[in-house]
């Protein structure tokens, strides 16, 4: 055991504290805890740690709201005021920036709040066992599994919807292998389920945001918060507009429709084919003429060639990033100006450097909370390219 105080929160939510010429990393800690801690594993100079014993609270410290919280993997900030988890988001990016992208940030980066801190998420993804007969979120650290009756940052469709699975399941119908089931919730009060272990329909669903009507279902991936996809779309495209624009990683055309508004011409690029079916749809909806859409990989689209050069990009990749050749013919195509829509701070970081190396310098970067209660958030970083 060993008594440390919190430093700071660092990329993946930990807190950091220094013992016996250790770096430590502390799980579910806030700012200014004094703590007797329990380390997990060591490796070389850096330990991880679960908490013991708070010692004395941070001043920023509450009492997390849901029963779940500290065994749930879900959420991991619940433990700090809404203020000092904005604070932590942040530093959390201000840190990958400076340390991984080695760039000095002239500008404070501004952080856009949730409107709600509570029952704001549109998509869940609950994990079964049959055999055990629960349903849930997997544990902190683990594959085992929380039997989930509430979760507090669901919109209420999405609780209803999971209250109903718990009760109307028929397990002695089901396999005895674990299994996920994925959902999502539109704007009328629609849920759309998805498993194949599940005989129930995936009904499409829609959600109306930046000016136009998105459909999707639970199969497609669409932003998580109903509060800020306006504010998140607002953000990446500035006031950017002109002749031709790229959407890469376009998914249902969240970017691709409003872009549409503004440049002659949008690309919109997605792996998932059935994305794009559903983007086609959203464009044939919003009549628009001057989209086209390609069902393939960002890299494979990049290294046949066949993209134009365009004035402005907007690039929203996964959670792993995308690979360095991607970037650099992203780079190679000499758009005067960048979006890049990131949700992991470490690889934004990394591809920032690639950026700024090659021509292009930050105008912004704005942080919006797209995931309260957890370490994670949305980061929307805007380039220009410095004239020859």
């Amino acid at each position: 055991m060993l008594d440390v105080t919190i430093e700071k929160i660092v990329p993946r939510g930990y807190g950091l504290a220094f013992a016996e010429g250790l770096t430590v990393f502390v799980a579910l800690a806030a700012v200014g805890d004094r703590l007797t801690i329990r380390i997990a594993e060591i490796k070389g100079k850096a330990a991880f740690a679960e908490i013991e014993k708070i010692l004395e609270p941070s001043n920023d410290r509450v009492t997390p709201p849901c029963p779940y919280f500290g065994t749930c993997g879900g959420c991991d900030f619940q433990q700090m005021n809404y203020p000092a988890q904005l604070a932590a988001k942040v530093a959390m990016i201000h840190d990958c920036i400076t340390r991984i992208g080695k760039i000095e940030l002239t500008d404070d980066i501004e952080m856009i709040a949730s409107p709600a801190e509570f029952g704001y998420r549109l998509r869940a993804q609950w994990h079964v066992d049959p055999q055990a007969r629960k349903i849930g979120y997997y544990q902190r650290n683990s594959r085992n599994l929380v039997d989930i009756d509430h979760c507090p940052i669901l919109v209420p469709e999405l609780q209803q919807q999971l209250s109903r699975l718990r009760s109307d399941l028929e397990w002695e119908t089901l396999s005895g292998d674990n299994f996920a089931i994925d959902a999502a919730a539109g704007d009328d009060g629609e849920v759309s389920v998805y498993s194949p272990e599940l005989i129930e329909p995936t009904h499409d669903i829609a959600v109306g945001a930046a000016g136009e009507r998105f459909a999707f279902s639970s199969r497609a991936f669409f932003q998580g918060n109903r509060f800020l996809i306006d504010k998140l779309v607002e953000t990446a495209m500035g006031d950017a507009s002109g002749a031709t624009a790229l959407d890469l990683y376009c998914g249902v055309g969240l970017f691709t429709l409003p872009l549409a508004r503004r440049f002659r011409t949008v690309i919109g690029v997605e792996e998932s084919e059935g994305a794009v079916d559903f983007a086609n749809r959203n464009t044939e909806r919003a009549g628009l003429a001057n989209i086209d859409l390609y069902a393939a990989s960002v890299r494979d689209y990049l290294a046949s060639g066949e993209a134009p050069e365009p004035d402005f990009i907007l690039l929203d990749p996964p959670r792993a990033g995308t690979e360095k050749e991607t970037i650099h013919n992203i780079i190679a195509l000499g758009a005067q100006q960048v979006s890049y829509v990131a949700c992991e701070p470490s690889i934004l970081a990394r591809d920032l450097r690639r950026f700024v190396e090659n021509g292009y310098r930050i105008d912004s970067v704005t942080a919006i909370d797209l995931f309260p209660q957890t370490h994670h958030v949305e980061t929307v970083a805007r380039l220009s390219k410095f004239s020859a």
